[in-house]
């Protein structure tokens, strides 16, 4: 029955969203990829609405029901009938009514089964599309034949650009770069090698005056322009190439590169995203609790090694389960075992799958005392309350059925503001 609810609503509100595109003509930035889509995503909305009226895609709505909402501007109304017939009357209004609208919708466009971004494209033509980073075994893989109908799904949105219409490139990825060589519109590349045209170099990790983390720096070097890019209370590659894909994206559409970064320095770090959090007992809480996948976890493992701690704190990994990995689900997780171990002082896992990642930390030489297993999120959470001390970092990271954000919210410093810090706060994600 829910099933056919949603079908239902997906079908109505999608016409309506056909209808306001061809109504009001806005321009369309669409983002994709395997990882860092919604860190991008609200990077480029810092950028451009510095310069235009611009709308974006709240949390990770990228779906079949999410995008046409993001046109609508409304927010996800469940299994609410009462608020879908209101979501469903905007789109009337909108439709019948001339109204106030976006002149560019920011669009994170994803795809969790073959024909996703496909069916999307048969009305959707981009005038920006923004390619972030494609994975060696990329989550959701388990629903598609292997990696490359992952990423021929994907390329559907690069073939919908208009004939006039732009590219933003990760030129760090060779998927990305491979999709770039085969499209025919104008491309602008991003990344830290010599093949991009806006390159990031001098990237460093930046600490306040007590010795904690607080974000990342770097420069963007852009023709015969050398300019520098603060990010606050985020970490990781994420921070950095969702910041040059925005940069690049502004760049594109005649936005100075100096108010382009300076438009970053107030960005707010996505939630769950590589997020800084305060933690009890003056700690610091590396949120990551939004999703995982192979590749982002161990970008995020390798950024927890780079960060510098005292002598007496120590570093712990609390780790949920990775899903919708198929086939590939016990070597990888064993693999980030193995890169725990020469990472970590201190490994929690959460989740069956996850014992794989403990397996691998001890196999790895992690100390078989520092490392525990749990089934629940909010236990993790308790027994974390009992060990940390002054000076720990602690990484929290899983898919989202494993709940991650509830470990988080037992150890952060306010708790109270939980709602507008974490990820899945809503009522009914707290009912699940």
């Amino acid at each position: 029955m829910k099933s056919i609810f949603k079908k239902i609503i997906s079908l109505i509100i999608t016409c309506e969203a056909i209808l306001i595109i061809r109504k009001y003509k806005p321009k369309i930035i669409a983002v994709t990829g395997s990882v860092g889509k919604t860190s991008t995503k609200d990077a480029i909305f810092a950028v451009m609405s510095s310069s235009f009226f611009v709308r974006k895609s709240e949390k990770s709505f990228n779906s079949d029901i999410g995008i046409p909402l993001t046109i609508l501007g409304c927010q996800n109304a469940w299994f609410d009938p009462i608020k879908w017939c209101r979501n469903i009357f905007r789109g009337f209004e909108l439709i019948l009514f001339t109204n106030k609208y976006p002149e560019w919708l920011i669009l994170e466009v994803g795809a969790d089964r073959p024909g996703d971004i496909k069916n999307v494209t048969r009305w959707l033509k981009p005038n920006v599309v923004v390619l972030t980073s494609f994975a060696k075994v990329p989550v959701h893989v388990e629903f598609f034949r292997d990696r490359d109908a992952v990423i021929r799904e994907k390329k559907y949105l690069v073939d919908a650009l208009k004939h006039d219409g732009i590219l933003i490139v990760n030129g760090d990825d060779e998927d990305s770069v491979k999709i770039k060589e085969s499209a025919k519109n104008i491309s602008i590349i991003y990344g830290t090698s010599n093949i991009a045209d806006l390159i990031a170099t001098e990237i460093k990790n930046y600490y306040g005056k007590d010795g904690g983390i607080e974000g990342v720096t770097f420069k963007v070097e852009y023709k015969e322009n050398i300019v520098p890019v603060i990010i606050k209370g985020a970490l990781g590659d994420k921070s950095l190439y969702s910041s040059l894909a925005a940069i690049a994206v502004g760049i594109s559409q005649k936005i100075n590169i100096v108010k382009a970064a300076e438009a970053l320095i107030n960005l707010e770090a996505s939630k769950g995203r590589m997020r800084i959090i305060k933690g009890i007992k003056n700690t610091t809480i590396i949120d990551d609790t939004y999703n995982s996948s192979p590749k982002a976890l161990i970008s995020a493992l390798n950024t927890l090694k780079e960060i510098k701690v005292s002598n007496s704190a120590k570093k712990i990994a609390v780790l949920g389960d990775m899903l919708e990995l198929g086939k590939h689900s016990i070597d990888e997780h064993y693999k980030a075992g193995k890169l725990v171990a020469d990472v970590c002082d201190i490994l929690l896992t959460v989740g069956i799958r996850s014992r794989k990642i403990a397996e691998g930390a001890l196999d790895g030489l992690l100390s078989g005392k520092n490392i525990y297993q749990f089934e629940d999120s909010v236990e993790a959470g308790k027994f974390l309350q009992n060990i940390l001390k002054e000076g720990d970092v602690i990484l929290i990271k899983g898919s989202q059925s494993m709940r991650m954000e509830r470990t988080v919210e037992e150890i952060m410093l306010e708790p109270d503001k939980a709602g507008e810090l974490l990820v899945r706060q809503e009522t009914e994600w707290k009912n699940i």
